[in-house]
């Protein structure tokens, strides 16, 4: 006899059906609290972890036990691999995927935020995240099942390897973990660079035993994830965003009693605020900590270095402008006053 094993999806979609079967005893009994679980892959003390704990501070508070907020950070409940089927098929409620993780979804026009250097600073970005290109890249996401809560800051990424990396030829032949994103390729191509695909959890080790030879990421990222450890170089290239989109499974938010969908997104709103304030600090205290621990060495890039950087990966825009849309490049351009 042949023992056919579930796959992932038909767990999934087992759990969905469960979640969707006790969902209406939740929502018709005073006593029982509706259940938002909240995953994400990253460390509790992350500006992204310690978002979704205010969020969860805020929304049991305000809600006054109408809502029971579950955190599970750091890959616990499900891997950035696995989390937005997950969401989709109702298994969880709410995930703050990194921005790079809605072209793989469909939505391509969200990797416009993962082109090099499109953004200067902070100020710029929020002109994009907090103006009419953010909302209206939201509102794609909606065909998908998924509505689109907030914008989350993580912050501006840098370059690490086990080799001095200052110019675009110290690139050459190396092996960098990257999220899934063909624009994340590409930029690591146009650096003569082999972009290698990895799952976030997955990194440290595959950094540690040679399986990649360098990676990009937020300082907070780097040294939660004790890739000090592993990596003798930090470039401070400060070449791209990783901003996250906070999500919510669309039939879920719309199944809400409307006054708890506004008590829900106040408390968002003000999580919001928390985690973008944090978001900065969080990182400078991160390139601290990794400059204090002498086990890899911060490379500060001159201005010709950042220049012939930029100039390296300005043909990234060129190659994705009909990827990324040509009519929401043009918006971000105008909003921040981008120049090749």
């Amino acid at each position: 006899m042949t023992i056919q094993h579930p796959s992932r999806r038909d767990v999934l979609t087992a759990g969905a059906a469960v979640a969707g079967a006790v969902a209406i005893p939740f929502m018709a009994s005073a006593q029982s609290p509706v259940v938002i679980k909240f995953s994400h892959v990253v460390a509790e003390n992350t500006p992204k972890g310690k978002g979704s704990l205010k969020f969860k501070e805020l929304a049991e508070e305000r809600a006054k036990g109408r809502v029971k907020v579950e955190v599970y950070p750091n890959s616990s409940l499900f891997k950035d691999g696995e989390e937005m089927e997950a969401l989709q098929l109702g298994s969880v409620q709410m995930l703050a995927p990194s921005l790079a993780k809605f072209g793989p979804l469909g939505v391509r026009e969200f990797e416009v935020f993962d082109l090099p250097y499109i953004f200067d600073n902070a100020a710029e970005l929020h002109k994009v995240t907090e103006g009419p290109v953010g909302a209206q890249l939201f509102k794609k996401l909606e065909g998908k099942g998924v509505v689109g809560l907030a914008y989350w800051d993580n912050g501006f990424k840098v370059m690490s390897a086990n080799k001095s990396i200052k110019v675009p030829a110290d690139y050459k032949g190396l092996k960098m973990r990257i999220q899934s994103s063909k624009v994340l390729g590409d930029q690591m191509k146009a650096l003569g660079a082999i972009p290698q695909v990895m799952a976030f959890s997955e990194v440290y080790q595959a950094l540690q035993t040679g399986v990649v030879d360098g990676t990009e990421n937020t300082p907070s990222n780097f040294y939660t994830q004790k890739m000090h450890e592993v990596q003798k170089f930090l470039a401070l290239t400060n070449h791209g965003y990783i901003g996250y989109a906070v999500i919510t499974n669309k039939k879920f938010w719309d199944g809400l009693p409307a006054d708890l969908r506004t008590t829900l997104q106040g408390a968002m709103k003000d999580a919001t605020k928390y985690a973008n304030d944090i978001a900065q600090k969080e990182n400078d205290e991160a390139l601290e900590a990794v400059r204090k621990s002498g086990k890899t060495q911060i490379l500060t890039p001159t201005a010709q270095e950042k220049a012939d950087m930029k100039k390296a990966l300005a043909v990234v825009h060129k190659e994705n402008e009909s990827r990324v849309g040509k009519d929401i490049l043009a918006e971000v351009y105008k909003a921040t006053g981008y120049k090749s």
